[in-house]
């Protein structure tokens, strides 16, 4: 500005003598000059119009100067935002220019970098030197290089610098001017770390496929095919390991024209691993734009211990684990299907209970008996063949439905059914012979809904047993709702209870890891005077069914807890006493009141009381919740009996008072009988453990069972192996002598 003020000022100057002198000369020497007077105006024209030019040109200078500003200006706002610096150095003449931005990258002072033009090779992090050599050996031959490095700031802090270099040379080859680039990149390097750590680290599968190609997967994608190393993958086209239709299938979604952006599509399907076998998988998968070009991602897991606890859980609550059978939910299932899909056609519902099994069952052992159970359901297959399905309803019943059959085709299936067990059954080299008693209802002459039918299959079951066992009969409505043998059985089982003919039995359990004794089970026994021994799976049902459970019940919690109370007295006091509730005595409303007036008459604290409930309470999870809570202040343990024969309730389990489950005796026979090994159990012990419950094996009763019990943290456990149940005197001495196995 002061240049260009001067130079107006010369200007005027230069005019204002040019007119003076000129009207000087004139006035001087008037005659002399008045000849050459037009000529110095014209002359004076010339110069003021050159001058205007000059002036004019000034002001473009000028502007042009401004704009030029203004652009610095914003260039170094751009490089100040961009965190950016330039280094140029003339090597020929040794002339450096460094902006001022690499202050704000280094941390540096500028003055720094112009005293030692090395110093921002000295502040570079000790790992990444190596860059400078590779570095010098492309300067070397010319070309143009960029590196990325760590450098030390000042107060410690490490930055990510990226640094592009352009070298010069004249043309006799020498280096004659270098310029540089510098970035800070920081903030993008770790992000790139940050994702790669994620990446690498997943225990999830992350890969990238393009055009078919996988082109990138982490460690935890090579383990799950299978995969030694990243060779083995990387460039190998994805159908190598993923069925075709499933390949084309994520391609079409992922990469349609259609999709919304940034849309995750999720898929499951099976993997084949390099060594052949399949896995389950579920996948996630969204395009994404790699190196350039529109590619596949994929984020997955392997699923197949998952898909084999559901298919688990679901064998569970719809197949009988002993003989691979529907059961009774499946049953139920499929005869609702039938009757209302098929209303106009007739159906056949037979009842079916073994004769002999139980004393089979309780002379020669549950695993003998269970091998029976196995084979009759095979010969019940074998008889029934494709007109109908064969069903464990529990025990020793089977239901079976005929489909689309009149009364004459049922006879026939059951007459099969009696051939089939006219032949003695094999186990162990031992010959049992069981004969089956068979009852049969119509739809829709005898019932048209399943529950109808089944309970007049079951009387007519009932009825064939008293007309000498080993036949089959239809329902009659001569029957007057309930059999005779039913009937016999109710006026005994209220005879008995009058009479005092029931005992209680005691069924120690123990710690599985130490052998000590952690509890006891009292188990009912009824010897009729009569007829003997009459086994509880025959008269608990029909307890339960005609009320009497109820009062046989709180006889059984009382007389469990004064002998316990009786226990504690003697000095017996590190265990509690588990004792059965049926669903129907948790129907009585008093059922509280009566466990807590009973504890005080008694004189036993609550905690040496533990009641096992069935699954089956849990049909009324409302109620059943409010009454086990209660149960629960008041200090008693509660149990889960037979636990994995119902389905339903178990995700409602984690939210019940719960502190043990009892594995139920027939997963337990799986560890030797079955061909899955245990692996129910297993699935069982697992529950348990992760919702945080005691675990309870029954009906243990080998060695072997009891090492794959301990191998899978399952606690406690009880059974014949152990000790079976006995008499209060025998269970006291047997305390008394700190046994921990006989065969008593």
């Amino acid at each position: 500005m002061i240049i260009k003020g001067n130079l107006y000022r010369f200007l005027l100057i230069l005019i204002f003598c040019l007119l003076v002198s000129l009207e000087a000369a004139d006035i001087l020497l008037p005659n002399y000059f008045h000849s050459i007077k037009i000529t110095g105006y014209v002359t004076i024209a010339i110069y003021m119009a050159a001058i205007f030019t000059l002036f004019l040109l000034i002001i473009e200078f000028d502007k042009k100067t401004k704009e030029l500003q203004k652009n610095q200006q914003k260039m170094k706002n751009i490089f100040d935002t961009l965190d950016v610096a330039i280094w140029s150095h003339d090597l020929k003449n040794d002339t450096l220019l460094i902006t001022p931005g690499i202050e704000k990258l280094y941390g540096h002072k500028l003055e720094e970098f112009y005293r030692n033009s090395h110093l921002w090779k000295e502040v570079i992090y000790p790992e990444d030197l190596y860059v400078l050599e590779e570095r010098a050996r492309k300067i070397a031959i010319g070309e143009n290089v960029t590196s990325q490095y760590r450098i030390i700031r000042p107060d410690g802090e490490v930055r990510w610098i990226q640094d592009s270099g352009i070298p010069t040379f004249d043309p006799k080859g020498e280096l004659v001017d270098f310029n540089s680039v510098l970035f800070d990149i920081t903030d993008r390097k770790e992000s790139e770390g940050l994702y790669q750590s994620l990446v690498e680290m997943s225990p999830d599968i992350i890969a990238v496929v393009y055009d078919g190609i996988i082109e990138y997967i982490n460690e935890a994608g090579c383990k799950l095919i299978g995969a030694e190393s990243l060779d083995q993958v990387i460039g190998q086209s994805a159908k190598i390991f993923v069925p075709s239709q499933i390949t084309d299938l994520i391609k079409n979604k992922v990469l349609s024209p259609h999709k919304v952006e940034n849309e995750t599509y999720n898929f499951e399907f099976q993997v084949r691993r390099i060594d052949g076998e399949s896995i389950d998988v579920e996948m996630a998968a969204r395009s994404i734009l790699y190196e350039g070009r529109f590619a596949i991602q994929v984020v997955g897991r392997d699923i197949t211990q998952r898909k084999k606890s559901e298919q688990t859980i679901k064998f569970m609550a719809f197949y009988d684990t002993l003989t691979g059978l529907p059961n009774r939910n499946q049953f139920r299932n499929h005869l609702n299907e039938v009757l209302h899909h098929q209303e106009n056609e007739t159906h056949a519902v037979i009842f079916l209970d073994l004769d002999r099994f139980k004393i089979i069952n309780d002379t020669k052992g549950h695993s003998v008996g269970d091998t029976i159970l196995q084979k009759v359901a095979r010969r019940l297959e074998k008889a029934v063949q494709n007109e109908g399905l064969v069903s464990r309803q529990g025990g020793d019943e089977f239901i079976i439905v005929l489909e689309g059959v009149n009364k004459e085709n049922a006879s026939q299936v059951a007459k099969r059914i009696l051939n089939e067990f006219s032949h003695p059954i094999e186990v162990n080299n031992e010959e049992f012979y069981v004969t089956p008693s068979i009852g049969i209802s119509i739809y829709p002459k005898d019932g048209c809904d399943e529950e109808t039918l089944i309970k007049n299959a079951d009387k007519a079951m009932y009825q064939a047993k008293d007309r000498g066992k080993n036949t089959y009969q239809f329902y009659s409505n001569n029957l007057d709702g309930i059999s005779t043998w039913k009937m016999k059985m109710e006026n005994w089982l209220r005879r008995a209870m009058e009479q005092n003919q029931m005992t209680l039995h005691y069924q120690p359990q123990f710690d599985l890891g130490t052998g000590k004794i952690v509890g006891v089970e009292a188990l009912i026994r009824w010897y009729h005077p009569e007829y003997g021994y009459i086994a509880p799976s025959e008269f608990i049902p029909l307890a339960e069914e005609t009320g009497l459970i109820v009062p046989l019940g709180k006889w059984i919690l009382r007389e469990a807890c004064e002998q316990r109370k009786a226990w504690c007295d003697a000095g017996f006091s590190d265990f509690p006493i588990a004792v059965n509730v049926s669903v129907r005595q948790f129907q009585d409303e008093y059922i509280i009141e009566f466990i807590s007036d009973m504890l005080e008459e008694v004189g036993l604290e609550a905690n040496y009381l533990e009641l096992e409930i069935t699954e089956s309470l849990m049909q009324n999870l409302e109620n059943s919740t409010i009454i086990l809570n209660q149960l629960k202040s008041l200090g008693v343990l509660l149990s889960v009996d037979d636990f994995g024969t119902g389905y339903s309730s178990l995700s409602y389990l984690k939210h019940l008072p719960i502190d043990k489950i009892k594995i139920d005796k027939s997963f337990v026979d799986d560890i030797i009988y079955h061909t899955n090994q245990g692996m129910m159990v297993k699935t069982i012990i697992d529950m348990g453990v992760n919702l945080k419950f005691t675990v309870i094996a029954e009906g243990i009763e080998t060695e072997e069972q009891v090492k794959f019990l301990t191998q899978n943290a399952c606690q406690i456990g009880q059974g014949y192996y152990y000790s079976k149940p006995l008499s209060a005197e025998k269970l006291e001495k047997f305390l008394l002598e700190g046994k921990g196995h006989t065969q008593a």
